[in-house]
This record gives C-alpha cells, sequence and structure tokens, in this order.
C-alpha cells in the first residue's frame, strides 16, 4: 500500500564516540544453547554492550538472575524497503496526525517502553539497563524514534545503530498506530542514510505483521559482518 513519505526530522545530529576495549570475550554465537541463551554475568559499560551487538549477541535480564545475554535462532529482522502498510495505517499517515523526530527526547522513549504494561507483571528494562543505554546515547551510539500527536510523545522506540546495523530494542505507544508509525520512520530513515540490516530480536504477531521476518541464525550473523563493515552516520553527524 502506498504511503506519503513522512517528515522525518533529526533533532541532533551526532557522532559516536570512542569507547575503550571490552573486558569481556563474548563466545561464538553460534554456540548458543537451543534457546538462544549465550552468556550469563558481565557488566552493561558501553564497550560491553558494543561488542556484544557486533557478535550477534544482547542482553536481556531476567529477575533474579544474572545479566543474561542471547543470541536467537531463528532472528526476526525487519526488511528496511520490507515495511508493509496496511490499509488502515496508510490512511492514517496520510492524515498526518503524526509528528516524527529521532533523538528529541531518548530517555522519555526508554521510560515509557520500561513502563510496566497490560497484562504484564514487570519489565526487563531495569533501571540499570535504562542508565546503560542512556550513556550509550550520550556516546552517540543509541537513538530513540518520537511519534507525537498534538504536541505529547504518543509512541516511539530506542536501539543501537553500528554501521549498518540498527538493533532495535523496545518500543510503546500510547495512541493507537503510533508504534507502527515509528516502525515505518525507522525503515524510511535507514534506507536514506544506508542501514541495511534492522534487527529485532525475536518474532511478534505485531512484528510479523509490519513485515518482520525470520532468518536462520548463521544467514543474521552474515548480514551483520556485512552491515558491520560499511560506515553509516544513522543522525548524519560529521564522519
Amino acid at each position: 500500500m502506498t504511503h506519503p513519505a513522512l517528515d522525518v526530522v533529526v533533532a541532533r545530529a551526532t557522532r559516536p564516540a570512542r569507547v575503550g576495549p571490552c573486558r569481556f570475550d563474548f563466545p561464538d554465537a553460534r554456540s548458543a544453547h537451543a534457546d538462544g541463551l549465550r552468556a550469563v554475568g558481565g557488566d552493561l559499560e558501553p564497550a560491553t554492550l558494543l561488542a556484544a551487538y557486533r557478535r550477534g549477541v544482547f542482553p536481556w535480564p531476567a529477575e533474579g538472575v544474572d545479566l543474561l545475554w542471547w543470541s536467537p535462532d531463528p532472528r526476526a529482522v525487519l526488511p528496511p524497503d520490507g515495511v508493509h502498510v496496511s490499509r488502515s495505517l496508510a490512511r492514517t499517515l496520510r492524515r498526518g496526525r503524526f509528528r516524527v523526530t529521532i533523538d528529541a527526547d531518548f530517555d522519555a522513549v526508554v521510560a515509557a517502553c520500561a513502563a510496566p504494561r497490560v497484562g504484564e507483571d514487570g519489565t526487563w528494562i531495569t533501571p540499570a539497563i535504562r542508565q546503560a543505554y542512556g550513556r550509550l546515547h550520550r556516546l552517540g551510539w543509541a537513538h530513540s524514534v518520537e511519534v507525537w500527536a498534538e504536541g505529547a510523545l504518543a509512541g516511539g522506540l530506542y536501539g543501537v545503530a553500528i554501521g549498518a546495523l540498527f538493533a532495535a530494542e523496545s518500543m510503546f505507544h500510547r495512541v493507537s498506530d503510533a508504534s507502527k508509525v515509528a516502525l515505518v520512520a525507522l525503515a524510511q530513515h535507514a534506507r536514506a542514510v544506508g542501514v541495511r540490516l534492522i534487527d529485532v530480536q525475536m518474532p511478534t504477531p505485531h512484528l510479523a505483521a509490519m513485515g518482520a521476518v525470520t532468518v536462520p541464525r548463521e544467514q543474521y550473523l552474515a548480514q551483520l559482518a556485512h552491515a558491520l563493515s560499511r560506515r553509516v552516520q544513522f543522525t548524519g553527524g560529521a564522519a
């Protein structure tokens, strides 16, 4: 379904800052357990997080358990040129009720993603996770997409950009269709700047309806290697 291009405004152009070496050597993601668990422990320092994404691994804490690192098989990805826009969503986009920004209020997006949801007892986005990704954002590695309606934050998502990879972490909505608009905006911006791989980690019906597909871990790791070999400035900061 065709729809008008979104006017996505980058609030702040940044260049990723250098970080020190990682203190840990992540094992090969190919040897992860059948459930995707790859490692336990470690920390959430910027160098650790970036090293994990580069190895195809991401953190997903569990209550009462040390920090867990995962590399699921299969892996869910959202092709930047394969986002599905339904007729109803296309109508919403044509109405122009939403405004979209990038990096206008990263902390507010993460806080909204961490808020308890109906039918869920807690959240994996712990205070430590919020602090860690806030630090990555200030260093120019983590980014947010904000969707606004009538001046209020209506939805959004956040994730980490490395080369031509965008590793999406979480999204939320307070207004119907706002998280879908955030995904459409992310894909549009990804195409514009040269991002080739949008990692959405685990498949869900919502993501599948938006065009996400699952690929074997081996295929994901090959796509990841190609994405990491490319130089992309996600917000257009000076290279």
